[in-house]
């Protein structure tokens, strides 16, 4: 028994090590995060695969409870409380798919828990998804990368581990040792901002103004890109400012903003040039809870969160260029970008507003995973955030 209790230990320390160190915002020590699938099939009771799937996701998203308390201005609990309810999607799937039988039964569950995590409904709280490594250790392969790393995850958690783990890491080595991070589209430019919480909450117009010189500040025929928010409601007023504030100028804006109607609104995308402004993309994915509230309309009341577009524009286009956008949250789950990367876009354009992530490291993760997205289908990436 006590043998038992110290290999449980063991596992479930080192799943939150993979969490911990995989999750730490540092691009290149993603593939620690692949370790999970060795750490899983090693787990010889459901209770064990329990607690090494609850240590291993608790790790990676600990930045969420001071996140929360930052948002709402509160104590930890409240964000302690959802980073305990968020991780019961994860370890509920990855418990009820474990196995102690022999065979291909094991890492065919597992392929099994890797596509229920990364989409719908599951995949909305797939964060941590090991195979956001996949940019790191195969920069460049696209889906033949992403084939080669879901086959390596697989065969983690067979007796073959330890080639697999070798071969991983030699790519991993390999692949750090050559990294390059992803390169500007051409006459683009992603422009980060120190507004705090007063970004998109600030509705007079000089806010406004202080934006426009920011653009104006670039040089001509430039595509610039601000953080989410960055224009908080977007109405006729606010659009006529900008094309005014654009007046004689060769520059095109994109920046964030909220479309608000009877019914919730719309975290969005906004272009902006001196000739027209249109709504360019609406989020796929807000974020569960304080965003997007389905359960309102559920249970008869007014809808009054923001509306997911799930599977809606994928791609963008921006002038001649096709665009994969990702506001925020959608940078942290797998299957907005996979679907994005299936129209075969000419640049990732990652946005965020995250005066909220202070004392965490969401914003380095959700560039870490943009950043290895790009790397993996060889696109040009452009972030622009707001702290």
């Amino acid at each position: 028994m006590h043998r038992e209790f110290l290999r449980t230990g063991v596992l479930v320390a080192l799943s939150a090590g993979a969490g911990w160190i995989g999750w730490s915002g540092d691009v290149l020590l993603l593939p620690v995060a692949a370790s999970f699938p060795i750490l899983w099939s090693l787990a010889q009771t459901r209770l064990q695969a329990t607690a090494i799937s609850a240590a291993y996701f608790l790790a990676a998203s600990r930045g969420l409870p001071q996140g929360v308390a930052n948002f709402y201005s509160s104590d930890i609990w409240p964000g302690t409380l959802l980073w305990l309810v968020a991780s019961s999607a994860f370890v509920v799937v990855h418990v009820v798919l474990w196995t102690d039988r022999k065979g291909w039964q094991k890492p065919l569950r597992y392929m099994a828990a890797c596509v229920v995590m990364a989409v719908p409904p599951f995949g909305i709280v797939g964060w941590a998804h090991p195979i956001t490594a996949t940019g790191v250790l195969f920069p460049g392969w696209g889906w033949w990368g992403l084939g080669a790393m879901a086959a390596g995850l697989i065969v983690m958690t067979t007796w073959y581990r330890p080639a697999a783990a070798m071969t991983l890491t030699g790519l991993w080595l390999w692949s750090a040792a050559e990294w390059t991070t992803p390169i500007l589209p051409a006459s683009w430019t992603g422009v980060d901002l120190e507004m705090g919480a007063s970004l998109g909450r600030e509705a007079g117009l000089q806010r406004q103004q202080d934006l426009i010189d920011v653009a104006r500040a670039r040089p001509s025929r430039t595509t610039i890109v601000l953080p989410e928010s960055a224009l908080g409601f977007w109405t006729p007023t606010v659009a006529r400012f900008w094309r005014k504030g654009l007046t004689e100028t060769d520059i095109t804006v994109i920046a964030g903003a909220a479309l608000i109607d009877g019914r919730g609104y719309d975290n969005v995308l906004v272009t902006i040039s001196a000739e027209r402004t249109e709504i360019l993309y609406r989020e796929r994915m807000p974020v569960p809870g304080s965003m997007w509230q389905p359960w309102r309309g559920w249970t008869g009341g007014n809808e009054a969160g923001a509306r997911a577009h799930f599977f809606a524009n994928p791609v963008v286009e921006v002038g001649t260029a096709k665009v994969a956008p990702l506001i925020c949250y959608e940078q942290l789950l797998v299957w907005p970008v996979l679907q994005s990367a299936f129209h075969r876009p000419d640049a990732i354009v990652a946005v965020g507003n995250g005066w909220w992530t202070a004392g965490t490291s969401i914003i380095d993760i959700q560039r870490a995973s943009s950043e290895a997205w790009a790397r993996l289908f060889d696109l040009p990436l452009v972030i622009s955030f707001n702290i």
